[in-house]
C-alpha cells in the first residue's frame, strides 16, 4: 500500500535545488523508506533502480572503478539514452552494503550533477566505518520515520479530519472526533505495514503477528550491530526490557535491574541509537537560550514506534475505549507518542529536543519538553490533571523573563489565565494531544496573538 508521507514534498524540493547533491535517506528498517522513494521516482520519465542487497546490482560498483564507466554500463543496460541523463533518477537502495557506492557520491555530484542520485540505507552508521574516503559536503541527507498522526489521517482516508486539524486554532466541535481518532493511532502506531493491515482488514486482531515480525525482524539484525558476542548479549537484553521504560530516565549501570556495567550499556545504546530503534533523550537545565543538553544526567528513553512498545508490553487491550489514554501505563504512552510526532517532523536535520529538570536535595522539577521559540523558552508539560496540579511547570515559570506556558492534555483547547503559587501570572496554552505535529505551529500562533 502507497501512502502520501510528508517528505515527499522536500523530495519535490530537492528535485527543483540548482546545486542539488546526491540525497542520503536515512531511517530504521521499515519505516517506508525504499516505498516513498519509488513513489517518488515515478515522476521521472527515466528510473534506474539498484538494490546493493542484490550481488548482481551490487557487482557494478565492484567491476568499474570509476563514475562514468558505472554511469554509461547502467545507462546501457536500462536503455536510456545518455543524452537525458538530466531527466533520469538512482536510486541506490541498502547502499550500506556497498563501501565503495557510498564513497562514490562524491564523484556523482562532482562529475555529474545533472544526475539525481538518491540513496538509502537502514545502518549506514555502522557501513561508514568501512569508508576510507566519506564524501563529506557533498552528500545530502534526510530522515524518515514512522507515520505520524497527519499521514495517518491521510492513509485512513480521514481528509475532513485533516483539514481540521490543519485550521488554527481548531475548532471546538473537531475535538471529540480527532481524539478518538489519535486514541486509535496512539494503540496501532506508525509502522507502514502495520497500518497498511488495519487498513485493509479494519480490525486489530492481525496487528500482533506483525509486531511481532517486525520487532524479532530488528532483534535478529542485532548480529549486523557488533562483532563481540557479548555486546550482542547486552543489545538483546536492552532491546527485550527497554520497553518498560519508556518516559522514564534511566541510569546505565544495571540497566532493568541486569548486573551489566554503566560503560556496557551505554556503547550498547548507543549502539541501538545508530539504527534508530531507540532514542536518548537528554535533560537541560537552560531557562535561557540557548538549550543545551545536560549528558551528566540521566536521560529518557524513547522508542522508536509506540505501537511496538504497547504491544511488547501488552498494554493494547485495556488500552482500547480509554478516552485519556495519559492514565494508561504510568502515564508514559502518550508523552511517548508525542514525542514520536515531534522527532517525525525532522525529516531535514537530526535535531535534538530537551526536557528540563532541577534537582535539588530537598525536592526536584521536571518539565516534560522545552522549546526555544525566538529569544523564549517555552515550558511544554504532557497532563491529565487540572492546572494546579502543574508544580514543576510553575517552578520553570518562576525562572523565566515571559509569561507563556502550555499544556498538552485530554480536552479541548483554550488559553486561560493562571498564577503560580509564587504569585507570577501567566498564560497557559491548553492543547490537545492530537496536536502533537502541530505544537511548534501553535506555540508561534499563542505567541503572536495573545
Amino acid at each position: 500500500m502507497i501512502f502520501n508521507r510528508l517528505i515527499i514534498g522536500y523530495l519535490h524540493k530537492w528535485k527543483q535545488t540548482v546545486n542539488r547533491k546526491p540525497l542520503i535517506v536515512r531511517g530504521a528498517r521499515q519505516v517506508g523508506k525504499t516505498t516513498v522513494i519509488k513513489q517518488f521516482a515515478k515522476e521521472y520519465k527515466n528510473r534506474i533502480i539498484l538494490n546493493l542487497e542484490k550481488a548482481e546490482d551490487r557487482k557494478v560498483f565492484e567491476r568499474y572503478d570509476n563514475v562514468k564507466e558505472i554511469i554509461e554500463y547502467l545507462f546501457l543496460i536500462n536503455n536510456i539514452s545518455i543524452k537525458d541523463i538530466k531527466n533520469t533518477l538512482l536510486f541506490i537502495d541498502e547502499i550500506q552494503e556497498s563501501p565503495v557506492a557510498i564513497k562514490l557520491l562524491r564523484y556523482f555530484y562532482e562529475d555529474y550533477s545533472n544526475l539525481h542520485v538518491i540513496a538509502a540505507g537502514s545502518m549506514l552508521e555502522f557501513a561508514l566505518k568501512n569508508v576510507k574516503s566519506f564524501p563529506v559536503g557533498r552528500v545530502e541527507y534526510m530522515y524518515l520515520y514512522p507515520l505520524n498522526f497527519l499521514e495517518y489521517l491521510e492513509a485512513t482516508g480521514k481528509t475532513v479530519a485533516l483539514e481540521q486539524i490543519n485550521t488554527i486554532p481548531i475548532n471546538k466541535y473537531a475535538h471529540s472526533v480527532l481524539l478518538e481518532l489519535f486514541n486509535n493511532f496512539t494503540i496501532i502506531g506508525g509502522m507502514p505495514e502495520v497500518i497498511a493491515s488495519y487498513i485493509d482488514n479494519n480490525t486489530l486482531i492481525e496487528l500482533p503477528k506483525i509486531y511481532e515480525s517486525i520487532w524479532s525482524a530488528y532483534k535478529d539484525d542485532v548480529e549486523k550491530y557488533s562483532s563481540s558476542a557479548s555486546s550482542r548479549n547486552i543489545i538483546r537484553y536492552i532491546m527485550q526490557v527497554a520497553p518498560n521504560y519508556i518516559d522514564q530516565r534511566i541510569k546505565f549501570q544495571n540497566f532493568g535491574n541486569s548486573n551489566y556495567k554503566s560503560r556496557e550499556i551505554g556503547e550498547a545504546m548507543r549502539t541501538l541509537e545508530k539504527a534508530r530503534i531507540i532514542k536518548l533523550i537528554y535533560p537541560t537545565t537552560d531557562v535561557e537560550i540557548p538549550l543545551k543538553a545536560n549528558y551528566k544526567k540521566s536521560p529518557k528513553l524513547q522508542m522508536l514506534d509506540t505501537g511496538i512498545v504497547n504491544y511488547t508490553v501488552g498494554i493494547q487491550p485495556e488500552m482500547i475505549g480509554v478516552e485519556d489514554l495519559n492514565k494508561i501505563y504510568k502515564g508514559a504512552v502518550i508523552p511517548h507518542i508525542i514525542n514520536q510526532e515531534l522527532i517525525s517532523l525532522n525529516m531535514l536535520t537530526n535535531k535534538d529536543f530537551y526536557f528540563w529538570v532541577r534537582e535539588k536535595t530537598q525536592s526536584s522539577s521536571e518539565v516534560d519538553l522545552v522549546y526555544q521559540y525566538r529569544d523564549k523558552i517555552i515550558p511544554v508539560e504532557i497532563k491529565s490533571g487540572a492546572t494546579g496540579t502543574l508544580r514543576s511547570l510553575h517552578q520553570f515559570i518562576n525562572r523565566v523573563n515571559h509569561n507563556y506556558a502550555v499544556r498538552m492534555y485530554a480536552g479541548e483547547f483554550n488559553v486561560e489565565n493562571a498564577k503560580t503559587p509564587a504569585g507570577k501570572h501567566f498564560k497557559l496554552m491548553n492543547v490537545p494531544y492530537y496536536l502533537g505535529t502541530k505544537l511548534y505551529e501553535y506555540i508561534k500562533y499563542f505567541i503572536e496573538n495573545y
